[in-house]
């Protein structure tokens, strides 16, 4: 194989109807690592929505269990990008996803800028830091694959291209970023974990972090912003290593986030059904959408 081969065989695909094949390929042959780190720092934005941040320090879940938040998390979406929505481990964790969210009064607006993060933010992330950026097709994919998913999770009004989740996001962004006490929790214990992964260089790579974040989320959870030359050499160092991969052979065999070293909590394996929390639920139901009964081919 050669290095733009993969490239090659998304194109071959229709981005409506493959998207789960041409997104695959992007998560787990093309990015993987990019997509780990972007996917991080999406998840991470959302904390500087106060009526999110509130709401994830009152379950303690990201204070006082954060590494198990973190695994559960990256685990729940793994299992869905690699046995498909029709896969049975795909089902489950969409189950669970849903038991977990409906626990909670969060609000459809809330859910939807969320999902928005998780298309947004690695297409911008590889623009700057990938190896090579997303190409349209690769964008409309992307679109359909997290449309898929947000239907499954029962989120109304879902947008339908690459550019109206763009759209949504950087309104939501500007309408409700804000300072909160108890979301600024949840983004130092979030810092403290990812930090500590590297021992004795947990404050190196905590200020190499934040030279990551750009000036509107720092400002929203009161930081201080990083010195010019930091973000530059942090920022820099990421374009290098983006033209050194570039020079790499395609990698022929996937690579999951379950498979990534900063998922601790499960030397042993884990049980799909047994990710995530199972707190009292609000109000009854389960998944929103039917699905069809039995194994299916993912």
């Amino acid at each position: 194989m050669r290095r733009y081969d993969w490239l090659k065989e998304i194109r071959r695909l229709d981005p409506e109807r493959d998207f789960l094949a041409i997104y695959r390929i992007i998560a787990t042959h093309e990015f993987p690592w990019d997509i780990t780190r972007a996917l991080e720092l999406a998840l991470y934005r959302t904390y500087a929505v106060p009526s999110i941040g509130r709401l994830l320090a009152a379950t303690a879940e990201l204070t006082d269990r954060t590494q198990k938040r973190y695994d559960d998390t990256a685990l729940l979406l793994d299992a869905v990008l690699e046995h498909g929505f029709d896969g049975e481990d795909g089902r489950t964790a969409i189950r669970r996803i849903n038991q977990m969210h409906r626990s909670y009064d969060i609000s459809d607006e809330d859910m939807r800028y969320v999902l928005c993060t998780f298309v947004v933010v690695p297409k911008r992330w590889l623009d700057v830091y990938g190896w090579r950026p997303l190409t349209a097709h690769e964008r409309a994919a992307v679109a359909a694959y997290y449309r898929t998913l947000g239907s499954h999770l029962g989120i109304p009004e879902l947008p339908q291209t690459y550019e109206d989740f763009e759209c949504f996001l950087d309104s939501y962004e500007e309408a409700h970023f804000g300072w909160d006490e108890a979301a600024r929790r949840v983004s130092d214990a979030t810092l403290d974990l990812m930090a500590g992964w590297y021992g004795p260089l947990a404050p190196v790579v905590r200020g190499a972090s934040m030279a990551l974040l750009d000036d509107t989320l720092l400002d929203a959870f009161r930081y201080d912003r990083p010195a010019p030359a930091v973000r530059k050499a942090v920022r820099g160092a990421l374009k290098l290593r983006a033209r050194a991969v570039r020079l790499l052979p395609p990698r022929r065999t996937p690579h999951y986030a379950r498979q990534n070293p900063e998922i601790k909590g499960y030397p042993n394996g884990f049980r799909v059904a047994e990710l995530g929390t199972f707190p009292a639920a609000r109000r009854t139901g389960g998944c929103p959408v039917p699905h069809k009964e039995g194994p299916a081919a993912s």
